[in-house]
């Protein structure tokens, strides 16, 4: 079995209305050095295989069929194996 980390985050071409607000907040709570603040999405799940040929196939389709718009976002994953 396998655990997947999977990290979303908008191009960067893509406005992120989210991180422009977060930043604003900052700015008013006196966060005066922070600047580009992006918003992602962090998600975790198991893959029920050994083999981690086909764990990765499985994060890789799940993610670009399902967890990340392929228009808007990128995603990056990373694989550990677990007992």
């Amino acid at each position: 079995m396998y655990k997947a980390t999977v990290i979303i985050k908008r191009r960067p071409s893509i406005l992120d209305p989210q991180g422009k607000a977060v930043e604003k907040g900052a700015q008013l709570l006196g966060f005066n050095n922070v600047s580009g603040t992006r918003i992602g999405k962090y998600i975790e799940f198991f893959v029920n295989t050994d083999d981690e040929n086909s764990a990765t196939e499985e994060v890789k389709k799940y993610s670009e069929k399902l967890l990340a718009n392929p228009i808007m976002e990128d995603f990056e994953y990373s694989l550990e194996k677990v007992s």
